[in-house]
């Protein structure tokens, strides 16, 4: 066993124009070093001046402000006195910092060999032997700025971007001296296959020898002993296809099995690892796990920690947080441009999650295209496959983040590649995490494809320009089924979405209390003032919680439609976690510090009901029904869990005062099929006033709800005491001069905002061509939806009247269907309000129902409006001149 000397504790730290004391591990930030964050340090600040959103004066609104902020060279330096002597009969010391930026380390006066590292995600290891005597001066000198490594791409990368950890500057996990014999064992690795293992076993000599060596473990039918010869330096010793008892229990989701293998032999140190008993493989267009199908349900970590600006680094942590991911219903973790600390390793070992790192590398422009990027880059993937070899719960890797390059830069991903599979076989890999915006299609040097499109197709619900199938297609069953088929033309690589969702939620201002570390939420600050100042802070818990509810609504669109699409081989969120920075995406379930919203759409339960590897789905043709209509419902169970199933669906239709239910015929379903388990065929009853009804299904221990609206069949009709006009003409004044009443609907709307059906995708200061409306926060309580009931959030019978058009309208006005608008703008708009007008009353709507009624829900909803308008509730009490209407519209 190693034997080894602290050095965590308390060091002198330099900067230019700043001394003190500090502790590490830590950073400077922690301890007060640096200048104040620079409010013009903002993501995209050219958007930020088209939008008009941010102005001299104001603090950063695009990330959360850090404390303190240093960029270049810091020195920490520290004489440590420990006992040389007692352990003489060690002969090599390395100095070893767990995580770091670039580094270099003097040790009296004199430079220390790096032998390992060298970039920001593996441990660092400097050969000091030699140099220390048992009363040492250490220099170590970390610089963030990294003067000989790819600046632009890493600083970019959520591995020290700003805008998730922070480019932070210091030292972090385990900082020591690691003592050694003359031959010691440097690591073991173990590679599972499906019955047995490969070892391999690294020795490091200071001169030639013989050894002998024995393995064993528990987990292996036999020990095995041999002998080796050393030459001088680095030994690998490879014992191959060492079988593997058949009742040892293997590594699975959920099924954090783990066993041990020991080295041992005379004159060395005995040398114990963990290892997991799995095979991850692609084969025939699917991900095989212990070869049984599954379907990943990942989600994309993007380094956000409030707090430290960093990682934490200790086991315990990233147990509680890969729990709270898989509360949502998480079985694979997508770290972003970045690779976590090994701690999170090992708690995904014991969790039974898989996990996919990602080089240090976001560079959408030319990525490797010169040779100090390539070689950095190789260097990472050198010393991070190893370093991450024993952990059953490493799966993949990709090289990076939406990665671009030209002939040059591709020729060297796939060396790249190369060198991975050269390393290590027993992972997956590609080129890149939506490489080239997946506009030139799959890699033949790719284990696997993940992408938001495959040549220009979409393969997720929408993006930036709020173009796709959820704002375009009216609602009902969708699937990725004809993409797939065109894939497969040209690859039978595993295939997964990239990034689904990005739905923009309100934030929950109460979060600014939670931050008590090194940075500030000054963004929220801003935001909650401008809230205020617009009028929307008193009910802006109920407008949180609209948001929250449509875009979970879209969430679970998103991952059907996915789970639907045969040979599809699983989907990748981003995200159920809020993103603080690049221009604020607080589009999570969970707040930036991981906590649940306190709100019943961010329910881990509900989510997780649809987030599954076995989800019973309706293939709902529409949602929105009149009176009689014949209805088909097929039911598709589809089941990536580890146990076939058989049974049968029941199910059950209720309304207010209908009840339809039924059993369909048994249904076998087997591991990783996606099978119809049989159809729901009914006619629907007369109904004389609009109704709510929930499908209920179940099919085994898994159940599933959808919501539908059935609308009565009728003609639409006008009384007489209503005008209906889409302008305020003459005759409209002369109608209001009586004190009647006139409905304005007009169809050509030049000061009306666009809008959309789904949330403003990630921001608008990321994205600048959307409108940046978020759904709406509509007034159930008001007497208009007696006869169009509706809830205060946006659900799918508005799918036609969300995409219309909204009003920016005066703070005196309280509309009955209010649209949310993304935090940058801070509007006040509304698509149906009502008030007094020359002498008249008037409903105003924007929503252009008159080109709607096609739609039955569109036509309800204006039969609705004109029975209130007929009726004594309808007495408005905001008073607005004509001319405040006429600017209106």
């Amino acid at each position: 066993m190693s034997h080894f000397v602290d050095l965590a504790g308390t060091w002198r730290c330099t900067i230019p124009g700043q001394s003190g004391e500090l502790s590490l591990p830590g950073t400077l930030e922690e301890y007060g070093f640096g200048s104040p964050d620079d409010p013009h340090r903002q993501w995209h600040p050219e958007n930020l001046e088209k939008l008009n959103a941010w102005h001299e004066g104001d603090p950063i609104v695009t990330r959360l402000t850090r404390s303190h902020v240093f960029t270049g060279k810091a020195i920490f330096r520290r004489r440590i006195i420990w006992n040389r002597n007692a352990l003489s009969e060690r002969t090599r010391v390395f100095l070893e910092c767990e995580r770091a930026r670039e580094l270099t380390i003097q040790v009296n006066g004199k430079q220390a060999l790096s032998v390992a590292g060298r970039n920001l995600i593996t441990p660092w290891c400097f050969d000091v032997t030699g140099l220390v005597c048992g009363d040492d001066e250490i220099t170590i000198f970390s610089d963030n700025s990294y003067p000989t490594w790819p600046q632009t791409a890493l600083t970019k990368s959520s591995a020290c971007a700003d805008e998730t950890q922070t480019n932070w500057n210091g030292l972090l996990g385990y900082l020591r001296l690691r003592l050694e014999k003359e031959v010691y064992i440097r690591n073991v690795y173990v590679y599972p296959d499906t019955n047995s293992i490969n070892v391999c076993i690294v020795l490091d000599s200071l001169h030639a020898d013989s050894l002998r060596l024995t393995i064993s473990s528990p987990a292996l039918r036999e020990s095995h002993t041999l002998c080796c010869a050393l030459v001088a330096g680095e030994n690998s010793v490879w014992l191959h296809s060492l079988d593997v008892l058949e009742t040892a229990p293997r590594w699975d989701m959920q099924d954090g099995n783990l066993h041990t293998l020991t080295v041992a032999g005379e004159a060395i140190d005995t040398f114990s690892v963990t290892f997991g008993l799995r095979c991850f493989s692609a084969r025939e267009g699917q991900f095989l796990l212990n070869s049984r199908p599954v379907f990943l349900l990942s989600e994309a970590n993007c380094a956000v920690f409030p707090e430290t600006g960093y990682p934490p680094m200790d086991v315990e942590s990233w147990m509680i947080i890969l729990q709270s991911y898989m509360a949502y219903g998480v079985n694979c973790m997508r770290f972003h441009s970045h690779c976590p600390p090994e701690a999170a390793f090992i708690a995904a070992d014991r969790l039974g999650i898989l996990m996919q790192p990602e080089l240090s590398n976001w560079d959408p422009k030319d990525t490797f295209a010169d040779d100090t990027t390539y070689a950095y880059y190789a260097n990472e993937l050198e010393y991070l496959l190893p370093w991450l070899a024993n952990h059953p719960s490493f799966v993949m890797l990709t090289l990076g983040n939406e990665l671009h390059a030209d002939a040059e830069g591709h020729k060297r991903m796939h060396d790249l590649l190369t060198l991975a599979r050269t390393i290590d076989h027993t992972r997956l890999y590609a080129d890149g995490s939506n490489s080239h915006y997946g506009f030139l299609g799959p890699d033949d040097h790719s284990d696997f494809y993940t992408a938001m499109t495959f040549l220009h197709r979409d393969l997720r619900a929408t993006s930036g320009d709020m173009l796709g199938w959820l704002n375009q297609c009216y609602p009902g069953y969708m699937n990725y089924d004809s993409v797939m088929a065109d894939i497969r033309k040209m690859t039978m690589q595993p295939v997964f979405s990239f990034e689904v969702g990005q739905y923009e939620i309100l934030p929950d201002f109460s979060e600014i209390e939670s931050y008590h570390g090194i940075t500030r939420p000054e963004n929220l600050k801003h935001f909650r003032e401008r809230a205020c100042a617009s009028g929307l802070l008193d009910d802006w818990t109920a407008r949180v919680e609209a948001s929250g509810e449509l875009s979970r609504l879209c969430y679970r669109a998103e991952i059907e439609a996915a789970l639907q699409t045969q040979g599809f081989s699983g989907i990748s969120l981003l995200g159920l976690q809020d993103f603080p920075g690049q221009g604020g995406a607080f589009i999570g379930m969970m707040d930036a510090h991981l906590r649940t919203k306190p709100y019943a759409f961010a329910s881990p339960e509900t989510f997780h009901s649809f987030f599954s590897d076995t989800v019973l789905i309706a293939q709902m043709p529409k949602y929105t029904f009149t009176s009689h209509e014949h209805l088909t419902i097929p039911v598709m169970l589809v089941h990536f869990g580890k146990q076939n199933l058989a049974g049968q669906v029941q199910w059950q239709l209720a309304g207010k005062s209908w009840r339809a239910s039924g059993r369909l015929a048994e249904k076998a379903v087997s591991c990783g099929e996606r099978a119809i388990v049989g159809h729901i065929t009914l006619t629907l009853p007369t109904v004389h006033t609009a109704d709510v009804m929930t499908l209920t299904l179940s099919f085994c221990s898994v159940t599933s709800t959808y919501r539908l609206w059935v609308y009565p069949d009728l003609p639409l009709y006008c009384p007489e005491s209503v005008m209906v006009c889409d302008r305020l003409s003459d005759d409209a004044f002369r109608h209001l001069s009586k004190g009647r009443s006139v409905f304005l609907s007009p169809t050509h709307l030049p000061s009306g905002i666009p809008c959309h059906f789904s949330p403003d995708f990630w921001n608008v200061c990321s994205f600048v061509t959307q409108s940046g409306t978020m759904g709406q926060y509509i007034d159930d309580a008001h007497p208009i939806f007696r006869t169009f009931p509706t809830d205060s959030y946006t659900n799918w019978q508005w799918w036609p009247m969300a995409n219309q058009y909204a009003l920016q309208l005066p703070q005196g006005i309280k509309p009955i269907v209010a649209v949310l608008d993304t935090l940058l703008k801070m509007r006040h708009l509304g698509s149906l309000f009502e008030c007094r007008c020359f002498g008249g009353k008037v409903m105003v709507s924007s929503m252009r129902l008159s080109l709607l009624r096609q739609y039955p829900e569109a036509r309800a909803l204006e039969q609705a409006i004109y029975t209130y308008m007929d009726s004594p509730d309808f007495e408005p009490n905001a008073v607005l001149t004509p001319e405040e209407i006429l600017a209106l519209i």
